[in-house]
């Protein structure tokens, strides 16, 4: 017999033997039986007053009915087993992405802090152009005539590109 078909056996058959519908069946057969053997006919009474019989009824159905429940007993903590390591495994992946992603938040928060922010390149600016002015420079704008940037335009001195002066 396939051990796994029987084992989805005794988990039935356990499952069943947990619910409100089997212990009613019980009680009614224990109530039929006991009335039976009470209220028939003394030639039709097949377990007279003590009910030796119900009761060797009673504890084969035991005898059977506590290896069941162990066998799914066992096979649930398997599937606990495989289900807990599951979620050990899952949550080691998730403080691992957890721990990843916190060294990524400081390290842009790290790098913000490094950064120049663009009020203070307005600033940096501010302040140089106001030293230029103290200086006497003038300051220039690219001519947009020209096609020229600032940077673009030759170096104003003496000597050539050469180094010759």
């Amino acid at each position: 017999m396939d051990p796994d078909a029987f084992g989805r056996f005794a988990e039935g058959f356990a499952r069943f033997m947990g619910t409100a519908r089997f212990l009613g069946y019980m009680t009614i057969f224990v109530i039929v039986w006991i009335a039976w053997n009470f209220l028939a006919p003394d030639h039709l009474r097949f377990d007279p007053y003590a009910f030796i019989f119900l009761t060797l009824m009673l504890s084969l159905q035991a005898s059977y009915a506590a290896p069941l429940i162990l066998l799914a007993q066992n096979r649930q903590t398997d599937r606990d087993k495989v289900v807990i390591e599951q979620d050990r495994t899952r949550d080691e992946r998730n403080l691992a992405d957890t721990e990843f992603l916190t060294r990524e938040v400081v390290a842009l928060r790290i790098a913000m802090r490094d950064a120049a922010t663009r009020d203070f390149v307005r600033s940096e600016l501010r302040s140089l152009l106001e030293e230029m002015e103290e200086r006497g420079l003038r300051v220039q704008g690219p001519d947009p005539a020209d096609g020229e940037t600032p940077g673009d335009a030759p170096p104003s001195g003496k000597g050539s590109d050469t180094g010759e002066e």
